[in-house]
């Protein structure tokens, strides 16, 4: 199971290193061609790509981190080191964003816009184009290898190629006798990149603070009370680990029985729970039911 995981990581290095190379082709383009065309929503859009460097670098570094095993201080091994660096590289998209949007607002406020070249237009098409077709592939891999990482960086790509169609939108409307889109544009563009900026903030610092999906919490207690042998369930609680769930259950069953019954029923939740939601590790508690006698 730790070596199907660890291969998982491996592969979902690929769809870090496409989307590396993407935004870096897609940066550089956009940045040459929204300052020639005088397209500052190419431009802002330009940015928000550089910052998807940064953050798909930090998902790389984070899956490479957290394919070392476990050693000596950390005995749960390194699988958090993606949710660190998810946690870095909001920051560096927030203050990007914050950037993006004060230039675009002071743009806005100048009153002399002019409407940028067609060029940009094109650009902006070409760009949404492949980011659309980067997302389709992360998307697949992110499934097949079940990766929260991965899915999350599709997510990102598919945002992209949204953020690039509003661009184009602002550049057309600018060519009808509307420069000012342009720069309205791009300040929907910063607005775009902080809010992306702090739902990987947000989702990151839930994670490390071990938040977990009630849902699937409530999932997990179904399935365990439906062990034969288990009384009752009187705890589930979960937290992740990267990709993966730690479970941690307090069940009771019946006091007559003796310590190889008890711990037989253990391992069938173990086992149950392990192929049934593909936890990662499950340590159960056992206690005996208490019985109250009548009177």
């Amino acid at each position: 199971m730790d070596q199907l995981k660890y291969d998982n990581l491996k592969m979902g290095e690929r769809g870090a290193i496409i989307s590396i190379i993407a935004y870096i082709c897609l940066t550089a383009l956009k940045l040459v061609i929204g300052s020639i065309a005088g397209s500052e929503a190419l431009k802002a859009d330009g940015l928000n790509n550089a910052t998807d460097i940064v953050a798909s670098i930090a998902v790389l570094i984070g899956l490479r981190l957290a394919q070392r095993p476990a050693d000596k201080d950390h005995t749960y091994g390194h699988w958090k080191a993606e949710t660190v660096a998810s946690l870095v590289a909001s920051f560096i998209m927030m203050a990007v964003g914050l950037q993006v949007l004060f230039e675009a607002i002071g743009s806005v406020f100048q009153g002399e816009n002019e409407s940028p070249d067609p060029i940009a237009a094109y650009t902006g098409i070409f760009c949404a184009v492949v980011m659309y077709l980067v997302y389709r592939y992360n998307k697949r891999l992110a499934t097949k290898i079940k990766s929260q990482a991965v899915m999350a960086a599709a997510r990102d790509n598919i945002s992209d190629a949204w953020v690039s169609a509003g661009t184009v939108i602002g550049i057309v409307g600018s060519q009808f006798g509307l420069p000012w889109l342009d720069p309205v544009t791009a300040v929907i563009v910063g607005f775009l990149i902080c809010k992306t900026a702090w739902d990987i903030f947000k989702e990151a610092t839930h994670h490390l603070t071990d938040g977990f999906d009630v849902e699937l919490i409530r999932e997990y207690r179904k399935t365990i009370a439906t062990i034969d042998g288990v009384e009752t369930v009187k705890d589930v609680r979960a937290r992740s680990y990267g990709n993966n769930a730690v479970v941690d259950v307090v069940i009771t069953v019946r006091s007559d029985l003796d310590m190889q019954q008890a711990h037989d029923i253990c391992t069938d939740v173990e086992d149950e729970l392990l192929r049934e939601h593909d936890v990662y590790t499950v340590h159960v508690h056992v206690e005996p039911e208490m019985w109250e006698e009548s009177l």
